[in-house]
């Protein structure tokens, strides 16, 4: 650990840690992560942990003064041609070096690390007895799959992620019967429809993620698959910055900030009173 009160840790440092926690190999091949910019040389005192970069999260960097944001997902995910100011992206990056903050993503590595984004969301909702929903060896992979401390019906089971989760205007909702007992839970970190079958085969009772779709949701629960939580992408997410951040303080011995601002792009949510009082 460096001691920052003599010394603080050049942003290589800080790189070569968190590429040593979540390696770069272990992203799928679609994915860009690692340092995205910055000065390697540049000493790092505070980090800030955000899941989004977006105009309001680099504001935020800027104003508590932080000289590293690790962010889960990448901003330059697809290949651009310019990063000129007056485009979306180019704008962020154009703030980001005028203001000496490095960036940092760890996305899909960070995904599949143990402890990663699905051990801290399992964590969140005090699971036991861990292991991954998809393996690759090693305890790490896709999704967790682990035991609620208490039985609960998927009613009791949805108000229970509510109030655990970060709130947002999207919400918590669930498919299947209200009065279904849960005891195993399978959960994964973001967009998670893609391990539909996988949660059935591990035995879940229920399966936990974000961003599931209408038809696959019908298919999966006509096939007797297991009942289904969706969550918001961001708020499935959000648990990894306070372990990461946790551990960066420990590793590096910097100030370790985290994003509480709701980057979940939903913002309005309505219930017709009519449905009010029917699940």
């Amino acid at each position: 650990m460096t001691d920052s009160a003599i010394t603080p840790p050049t942003v290589r440092e800080a790189v070569a840690a968190l590429d040593a926690r979540y390696p770069r190999s272990w992203a799928e091949q679609w994915d860009r992560v690692g340092p995205v910019l910055g000065d390697f040389d540049r000493p790092v005192r505070t980090v800030l942990g955000v899941v989004d970069v977006v105009p309001e999260t680099v504001e935020e960097a800027v104003a508590v003064g932080a000289d590293l944001i690790v962010a889960h997902h990448p901003l330059l995910l697809k290949g651009v041609s310019s990063v000129a100011p007056d485009t979306y992206k180019g704008r962020i990056v154009h703030r980001l070096i005028k203001a000496g903050i490095a960036l940092y993503v760890a996305h899909t590595n960070a995904d599949v690390a143990n402890p990663g984004v699905c051990d801290a969301l399992a964590a969140r909702l005090g699971l036991t007895t861990l292991r991954p929903l998809v393996d690759q060896g090693e305890g790490r992979g896709i999704g967790r799959v682990g035991e609620l401390a208490t039985p609960l019906t998927l009613a009791e089971l949805t108000a229970f992620v509510a109030a655990r989760l970060p709130a947002t205007a999207a919400g918590i909702r669930a498919a299947g019967d209200p009065g279904r007992i849960i005891r195993t839970l399978a959960v994964s970190g973001g967009a998670g429809d893609s391990f539909l079958a996988d949660a059935g085969t591990a035995g879940a009772d229920a399966y936990l993620c974000a961003d599931l779709r209408h038809h696959p949701v019908s298919e999966h629960l006509a096939a007797g698959g297991p009942a289904l939580i969706d969550v918001a992408h961001w708020a499935s997410e959000r648990p990894w910055l306070d372990e990461v951040a946790a551990w960066l303080r420990a590793e590096l011995g910097v100030t370790v900030l985290v994003s509480d601002l709701d980057t979940d792009p939903w913002t309005v949510h309505s219930v017709s009173p009519d449905k009010e009082n029917h699940p």
